[in-house]
């Protein structure tokens, strides 16, 4: 354990280095003034080392700068603020005394020193600061085991949330995001587009280069069409198998056309191999729009009804196209 002593008399150095080795503590630093102390603090380091000290025995009064002073001064540093502090003082300096103690010194020791005084109350202190320690210490892994266990709590909303092979959002978080937008773009009469996405022939391309294959091709289906949305708000889903929805909030029909042509171009970019399929010899996707401006009396159910419905003129009009239906939200009513 190491112990800073801080006193201007030699004599004292030598009587606390006597006293404190027989009781073997020899880990000791001793210091003539305040500066001293200072410097063997790291008090002005960024960083000062606070694990080099367990205790201060320190002086009240001493040249230049006072024992109270550089008390006040070392506390003020945020890492040595644990370090205990025994006074050192002489029976007249009760005045001083009661600021040491006003100020949060933990102990004293009169001079002449005593031995017998000396090392019970530098037993004392050590074995409180040991208790302290051992308690912030363990507060600290509770927290660290809150801080992972909050994290980990976040890192099982998030995958809640999201589509465990594609990564995108799933249709749970469509289903709740989509209701915020709705109720938002409802508010402010502002229009909501939603884009139908199906990988054409799919079931083809799982029988025909088996489901690992074809879980591969989901995942890169899913991240071009992902990485064609530029706006935060915008965002993709899995609907369910080889059905992805993306919803475009503030978007009219033609700027919902416009980024359903870059999906589009962006699947047939990847040129996934596909042989067998009924349209090209490579993985194509068709899409369906429907766009609203909600009223009160409109549903969002009608909204991805419509939007499934321009998906279904995809498909029968000969896929890897897009399609929009004009009368969206509308029906139901």
């Amino acid at each position: 354990m190491g112990i800073l002593i801080v006193d201007d008399s030699p004599d004292v150095h030598f009587q606390l280095k006597v006293f404190l080795h027989s009781s073997g503590y020899q880990k000791l630093t001793f210091a003539k003034s305040a500066s001293e102390a200072y410097t063997a603090l790291e008090i002005d380091s960024p960083e000062p080392n606070h694990r080099k000290f367990d205790l201060v025995l320190m002086d009240i009064m001493m040249p230049d700068i006072d024992g109270i002073a550089a008390y006040r001064r070392i506390k003020k540093c945020k890492s040595l603020e644990d370090i205990p502090i025994i006074m050192v003082t002489g029976k007249t300096d009760n005045e001083f005394l009661q600021i040491a103690f006003s100020e949060g010194a933990v102990d004293y020791i009169t001079k002449p020193i005593d031995k017998v005084e000396l090392l019970a109350r530098v037993r004392s202190v050590l074995r409180l600061k040991h208790e302290i320690d051992h308690r912030k210490a363990r507060e600290n892994e509770l927290i660290e085991v809150s801080r992972q266990l909050e994290a980990a709590n976040q890192m099982l909303l998030q995958l809640s949330f999201s589509d465990a092979l594609t990564g995108v959002a799933n249709r749970r978080s469509f289903e709740e995001l989509i209701a915020k937008e709705w109720s938002r773009v409802t508010r402010h009469s502002r229009p909501i587009s939603l884009i139908m996405i199906d990988v054409d022939c799919f079931k083809i391309y799982n029988d025909s280069y088996g489901h690992q294959c074809g879980d591969e091709c989901l995942k890169q289906v899913a991240k071009g069409l992902r990485n064609t949305l530029k706006r935060p708000g915008d965002f993709i889903a899995r609907y369910g198998g080889e059905e992805f929805v993306v919803v475009l909030p503030d978007t009219e029909l033609e700027g919902a056309r416009q980024i359903a042509e870059n999906m589009r171009r962006s699947i047939d970019s990847l040129k996934i191999t596909f042989k067998e399929s009924l349209v090209r010899d490579q993985v194509t996707v068709s899409m369906g729009i429907a766009m609203i401006v909600p009223d009160l009396d409109s549903k969002l159910g009608s909204l991805i009804n419509s939007a499934d419905k321009a998906l279904y003129q995809a498909k029968k009009g000969g896929r890897d196209r897009v399609e929009i239906y004009q009368d969206a939200g509308k029906e139901d009513r």
